[in-house]
């Protein structure tokens, strides 16, 4: 039996953050299933035409007649609009559309929302209500680390046998040339990847790097990320900095850009307060650059022995750990190597076997097990 699956596809249409590069590497390989019916669903009023272009081949499409927000408005109080004729309806990006006799899962890549609300936007802060409204529809729901899932069980009160592990991908990277890299910051310099936001901390790494320079005084951090909301915080660290000059932030960068920063720079710093996973870690960790953060969330799962890994919010040790990253030849190559095994074991393809198991968990009787596929595996594990 064919399973008609609709997946909420609207993150295609902004900027590739983390979110849509899950998006994206999920919707890419849902179509390879011979099993599944796949249909791309737009939540969008003005994002028709990019839809279009946006949606992998192999899959139909169906638009939402309401725009993201007035949807988002309704489902926080009612059920409408719905979403018909499919056996399961896939919300990405922590809201699932309601489904009109279908079954529902959602994805929730961290509890930001619920942990921190002061450090989400406006439309972030109504991911909690627009969850409880799922569960209560009996929504279950998937998540790309242990640590995360551990939070939904234990601080949200899920039932276990609702919750899905399926750890995220990293995909082959891109080649970068180093001296591209160089050549565009015209110094040596150490890298942040991610949306400039409080969560990130990147006030937190300026205040550091007053540190650091007292070691290389003309070395250059170079923030990487599409402008969030909280800029006006990090221009007031920059402006207050010792160095204020030799901070530059690049804003939203394409991927040949990206990799070549990472080939160029001498250290990837993930300062984060809170994360529910951490693609910038796997990144370069794939190009072979290495990796200082924090013991924030799910990065010590993530990283595992191959980052210098500091208490988050400490500018201090967070300081004294890029120095040592940069300084101590041995620690530098043993995370590299640390760093080409853990990437190794993320990979898109067992993302996409984790949520077809679940898919076949939720569909019940209407598929039956062939003797090549598994059953559904051990949707959680306490860490």
């Amino acid at each position: 039996m064919t399973l008609r699956v609709a997946v909420d596809l609207t993150p295609l249409l902004g900027t590739k953050t983390g979110v849509g590069l899950v998006v994206e590497s999920v919707a890419s390989r849902l179509c390879r299933l011979g099993w599944i019916e796949p249909t791309g669903v737009l939540v969008s009023w003005r994002g028709a035409t990019r839809f279009a272009d946006a949606v992998p081949n192999g899959w139909q499409r169906k638009r939402l007649a309401l725009p993201a927000r007035a949807c988002h408005r309704l489902w926080r109080s009612c059920d409408r609009p719905r979403v018909s004729g499919f056996d399961i309806v896939h919300g990405l990006n922590y809201v699932v559309p309601p489904a009109s006799g279908g079954a529902e899962l959602v994805a929730v890549h961290d509890l930001t929302a619920w942990r921190f609300p002061d450090m989400v936007d406006t439309y972030s802060k109504h991911n909690p209500v627009l969850l409880q409204r799922a569960l209560n529809r009996g929504a279950h729901v998937h998540t790309g680390s242990h640590y995360v899932a551990n939070e939904l069980i234990e601080d949200l009160g899920i039932d276990p046998d609702r919750v899905h592990t399926t750890p995220y991908g990293c995909s082959p990277p891109q080649a970068g040339s180093a001296a591209a890299g160089r050549s565009e910051i015209g110094a040596d310099y150490i890298l942040a990847i991610g949306t400039v936001e409080p969560r990130k901390d990147y006030v937190g790494l300026v205040h550091a790097m007053n540190l650091v320079w007292e070691v290389f005084p003309n070395l250059r951090l170079v923030i990487a990320g599409r402008p969030g909301w909280g800029v006006d915080g990090l221009n007031e660290a920059i402006a207050g900095c010792r160095r204020p000059d030799q901070v530059v932030i690049t804003g939203y960068i394409p991927e040949q850009t990206k990799a070549d920063l990472l080939a160029g720079c001498s250290v990837l710093v993930y300062p984060s307060l809170y994360e529910g996973f951490g693609f910038p870690l796997l990144e370069a960790m794939a190009a072979e650059v290495p990796v200082v953060s924090t013991t924030a969330g799910s990065i010590p799962e993530v990283a595992a022995d191959a980052a210098v890994l500091v208490p988050p919010g400490d500018s201090i040790d967070l300081a004294e750990a890029v120095t040592r990253a940069i300084e101590d030849r041995e620690l530098r190559e043993r995370l590299r190597a640390n760093g080409k095994r853990q990437v190794a074991s993320y990979n898109w393809d067992d993302t996409v076997n984790a949520i077809e198991a679940v898919y076949r968990l939720l569909a019940g009787d209407s598929v039956v097990l062939g003797a090549d596929t598994p059953a559904p595996r051990t949707r959680y594990l306490r860490m």
